[in-house]
């Protein structure tokens, strides 16, 4: 499941701006393989940050969730350098998923909606017995 469309870019930055960094063969027309490697990458670095809350995938789409996704795919496809408008949504899109990571901010959910599944914040660990303890010191001395 993508979480933004080639509509919703084209819906936020419009045909001309989407066919000038998405037509790489020049032939006139926005080249899909290059919307979906953006999207997809859109995705990939909303799932890294959300799944350190929510369990994956998503079932259903906050609309906040589409709209950082176009901003980080945006940004993406700007591959010679992005406006400055441009990178300024995609790092406030990192700095708002980072927040979700951290649990500052949760994602919102429309009425009727069921919310995103909580992944639970126990982390279990295992480690070696003590290695220095005074029993197994007895005997030493400092130099």
């Amino acid at each position: 499941m993508t979480y933004a469309t080639l509509s919703d870019l084209i819906d936020r930055a419009g045909d001309a701006e989407i066919l000038q960094i998405a037509d790489r063969d020049r032939d006139g027309t926005v080249d899909p393989e290059v919307i979906a490697a953006a999207l997809s990458d859109a995705d990939n670095q909303i799932n890294g940050y959300v799944a350190a809350k929510y369990a994956l995938p998503l079932t259903a789409v906050p609309a906040l969730v589409t709209t950082w996704a176009i901003s980080i795919a945006r940004y993406v496809l700007h591959r010679n350098g992005a406006p400055d408008h441009v990178e300024q949504d995609y790092k406030d899109a990192i700095a708002a998923l980072k927040d979700v990571a951290r649990g500052l901010i949760a994602l919102p959910v429309d009425v009727g909606e069921t919310a995103p599944a909580a992944v639970n914040g126990t982390v279990m660990a295992a480690h070696p017995d003590q290695v220095f303890t005074p029993q197994k010191l007895q005997g030493w001395k400092p130099c």
